[in-house]
Parts: structure tokens; sequence; C-alpha cells
């Protein structure tokens, strides 16, 4: 027989170890969530500028998406007035309602600067709820305010969730229990998430983004 004081101080470890578990799982930003399956050949569309072909400004190797666009570049579409982009669009994941979540883990390289790398599309008063941009080095949220400094050449895990009904949007890095952003969104709409580089003002020559391990999740 194990003696008393044996048997509670093994309970009480077991105790304590199972809810620092449960504290670290609920933390992680996609706790209480739902994963989406992705497909390659119909979740994931690349837009890319309209007069060149998709090995030139995207490449899928070893896991990992490279984007990369010039600021001289044609925008996605003939006679479209946007700036050049090349991203990957999540389609079958439109969404009206809900609460929706994007992860993936992002590299910047050095010297890409005005560049959008992460949006959630559709709002009232813009074009988009949210974007994550990239400014000197700094991930932004559109301008400001500033999520994080000196980004370039290491991996970062990013998730953002969208909650359509609160109008509200969270941003989170690297699985932190505090988001980087929360704030309001820009109005329900038809939405959906986009990644990549996308021209904005003030974009340097060359821009590029890596993105692995892509995933959506519902709540």
């Amino acid at each position: 027989m194990v003696p008393q004081p044996i048997l509670h101080l093994t309970l009480l470890s077991l105790i304590i170890s199972l809810t620092t578990l449960s504290l670290v799982d609920a933390a992680d930003p996609t706790f209480g969530f739902t994963p989406l399956g992705l497909s390659s050949s119909s979740n994931l569309q690349i837009q890319k500028p309209y007069d060149v072909a998709v090995n030139e400004r995207y490449s899928f190797s070893n896991g990992v998406h490279r984007f990369w666009v010039y600021s001289t570049d044609k925008p996605h579409m003939q006679g479209s007035n946007t700036k050049p982009r090349t991203e990957i669009r999540i389609a079958g994941y439109d969404y009206t309602s809900g609460v929706w979540q994007f992860q993936g883990f992002f590299y910047v390289p050095s010297g890409t600067s005005g560049v959008c790398i992460q949006q959630v599309f559709g709002g009232v008063t813009s074009a988009t709820t949210s974007q994550t941009r990239v400014y000197g080095g700094s991930l932004t949220h559109y301008q400001s305010p500033t999520l994080e400094p000196n980004i370039y050449n290491r991996w970062i895990r990013f998730n953002v969730i969208h909650d359509v009904g609160a109008n509200n949007v969270k941003i989170f890095l690297n699985g932190e229990d505090n988001p980087r952003y929360n704030g309001p969104g820009r109005g329900a709409s038809t939405h959906y998430f986009k990644f990549g580089v996308y021209a904005q003002d003030g974009a340097s020559n060359y821009m590029e983004s890596r993105w692995r391990d892509i995933q959506i999740f519902k709540k």
C-alpha cells in the first residue's frame, strides 16, 4: 500500500500538471476553434501580375510558399488600377458571419517594405477589414499600430481572428496569450483571407514574403 503522504503528493503533482497543460492549451489562439481542410488545387488561388507566368513570381518548395513582386509590375488583372501583387486567395471558405481564424508562419527578408503580407478581405468602409503590413522592418496593422519591430529574416507565427458579429479583429504573434492588435473591423461583408505580397504606398522596388503551415479555423 502507498503511504498517504506520498499518495497525496502524487495526486497533487498530477492535478498541477493537468491544470498547467489545460492553461497552456487554452491560451493558444486556436483553442476552441475547429480546423478546416485546405487543398492546394481548390482552396489556394494564386494572383500575380497578369503578364508573367506563375513561376516568375511564386514558388512552393519543402512546404514553403515564396512570393515576390516588383513595384513596377503590372496589376493582377488587365485594366485594374490596383498595385502589384503576388498573393494566394483562400477560396472555398468565403464567409459573411461567424468567427474565423487564419494561421501561418511568415518570413520577410531584409529590404522588403511598404507591402501588405496578409489581409482579411471585405469591408464596408474599405476593401479590407484587416491588413498586416511591413514598413522598414516593422510589422504593422495597416500603417499603425506597430505589432512587432525588427521582423526581418526570422520566422514568426501569425494568427488573426475575425469575429464578424462583434466587428472585431485580433492579431496574435508567436502564440502569445495577449493579442498585439485588438480592435474594430471595417464592417460586415463577404470576407476571405489572403497572404503573400501586395504593394502599398512607399513600396520597395523588390518585395518578398514566405509562408508555411497555413491553416484556417472556424468557431
